[in-house]
């Protein structure tokens, strides 16, 4: 099963989800969200998968620099505008494989998408 991983390469967690994929011989397409950009399809796909609240990344520093006004009152529609404007806040990785999306990185949960 082939996957597409979505996120920025500078990330450590990053690093660890690409050296798992790696190690487990699974063949993979990197989305770097700062060089190729994000669209919103994408971004909605992921919040209606697994709900926005896991896709934004409320401790990123992006999120966290913002007036308190945008960050007070987030719902999905303004969440998902926050993303695209700022693909920095979205969780890392992304992970597209065999029809499921997976948010953030647990060795366990990716052994059981492509072991499972």
């Amino acid at each position: 099963m082939s996957a597409t991983i979505y996120g920025i390469k500078t990330c450590d967690t990053m690093k660890k989800a690409f050296r798992w994929l790696e190690s487990e011989g699974v063949d993979y397409r990197f989305h770097d969200h700062r060089v190729e950009g994000i669209d919103r399809a994408s971004v909605e796909r992921w919040c209606a998968a697994v709900g926005w609240e896991k896709v934004l990344n409320k401790s990123s520093t992006t999120f966290r620099a913002l007036p308190e006004a945008a960050k007070s009152g987030v719902d999905e529609r303004s969440a998902i505008d926050l993303m695209l404007a700022e693909p920095t806040m979205i969780k890392r990785p992304v992970l597209e494989a065999g029809g499921r999306i997976e948010v953030g990185f647990k060795p366990e949960r990716y052994a059981a998408l492509f072991k499972g």
